[in-house]
């Protein structure tokens, strides 16, 4: 099976586009063929008679713009909802079979695949699905990203127990601590990165900073499970 990591995050807003996009960049300039798959995407934005994901479109430049920006994202939703309640607000559904189905392009045509989810690993995908049982079939492990802020411990933490029971464990590559906002005077932004690595058993893989890229070199094929 072509490789590939599932990007999720602790919750909404912690920048898990961001840190996707950095590590499609990074493969694509590696001269890696990394395929980008965003299996459902709401809070789109209405461009030429359809919606378009600006979250899709920033991974697909990261990564070099392979195939179509419809393959990247098939199933695209305006309202800034949860993608089932999203689709509803439209009178349509989440086509489940299409979030699994959409993956096999990318696993075809690239050498390391790279998920992104819709929210949290425990955010509602369809009527019937989580993100979490997305990334148990595709079987990547998961990079959890985790907002550099007060109770981002707790938040990760919550996560990370999430993926050791959900369909009897999802395999967690590592954390990325992530610094959506620009930096504030909240203190914990400092003893963040260390208490993460002491409470978590998953390795904090990197931090980044405010628009910046990775704090240290990360072997992302290898996580993924390429030789």
């Amino acid at each position: 099976m072509t490789c590939g990591l599932f990007i999720t995050g602790t919750g909404t807003g912690v920048g898990k586009t961001y840190v996707a996009a950095l590590i499609a960049r990074g493969l694509h300039a590696a001269g890696k063929r990394v395929g980008v798959y965003k299996p459902a995407a709401s809070g789109c934005e209405p461009h030429g008679g359809q919606f378009v994901s600006p979250d899709a479109i920033a991974l697909w430049e990261a990564a070099g713009r392979p195939g179509t920006l419809e393959q990247v994202c098939p199933q695209r939703f305006a309202a800034p909802l949860a993608p089932h309640l999203a689709a509803r607000a439209e009178g349509r559904q989440v086509d489940p079979q299409l979030l699994r189905d959409g993956i096999a392009f990318w696993r075809e045509a690239c050498e390391i695949v790279l998920v992104e989810g819709a929210g949290g690993l425990m955010s509602p995908i369809s009527d019937e699905d989580y993100n979490a049982d997305l990334a148990a079939e595709f079987g990547y492990p998961l990079v959890v990203v985790a907002a550099n802020v007060l109770g981002t411990i707790n938040a990760t933490l919550q996560t990370l127990i999430t993926a050791s029971t959900y369909c009897d464990g999802i395999d967690v590559a590592g954390i990325v601590l992530n610094s959506p906002q620009p930096a504030t005077d909240d203190p914990s932004s400092e003893s963040n990165a260390d208490e993460l690595a002491r409470c978590c058993v998953p390795p904090l893989l990197a931090a980044v900073s405010h628009g910046g890229t990775f704090d240290r070199e990360v072997d992302w094929p290898a996580l993924g499970g390429s030789d």
